[in-house]
């Protein structure tokens, strides 16, 4: 399970990371909510985590894969812990990361983004305003300031 805030790598990682991996699939969180419009609600939340956990069951359950990885925004603690009541884990080794980086290199990712017209303009407020959150999680934290999509990669397989 990779979270981190928007813009920090985590689909990059997420997508280098399978590659390096034998027998590994990926799935990313943000899939599962790819509407227009974007509705945060009490019933879309509920759907999307419904929608995550029999995804995730579906992989756990297929003996073609041995790596399952996961990446969404996961800035708190009942997100992961929702996600993880519900998934048959009982041969799996679950490992939750989250990936940060410096608030400006953050800024600058999002900014490129933003220009190139891949993510809307509020992007960079939500996501610098979540950053402290993750420092309450439950969760191995890696570092990804001034580091390579491959580096950080290597460094998650390496887990």
């Amino acid at each position: 399970m990779i979270g981190g805030p928007m813009g920090v790598g985590k689909t990059a990682v997420g997508q280098e990371l399978k590659r390096k991996l034998s027998r590994s699939v990926f799935l990313d969180g943000d899939w599962c909510w790819d509407a227009n419009p974007f509705q945060v609600t009490a019933e879309t939340q509920k759907m999307v985590l419904e929608n995550i956990c029999f995804l995730l069951n579906q992989f756990i359950r297929c003996s073609a894969y041995e790596h399952i990885i996961f990446c969404w925004v996961m800035h708190e603690q009942s997100i992961i812990d929702g996600i993880l009541r519900n998934l048959e884990t009982t041969n799996c080794e679950i490992k939750a990361i989250s990936l940060l980086c410096a608030a400006d290199e953050l800024r600058e990712r999002l900014s490129r983004g933003i220009a190139a017209g891949r993510r809307e303009p509020d992007v960079l407020e939500r996501s610098l305003a979540r950053m402290p959150l993750y420092d309450q999680l439950n969760t191995i934290k890696i570092n990804t300031s001034g580091k390579t999509v491959g580096e950080i990669a290597e460094e998650l397989a390496r887990l």
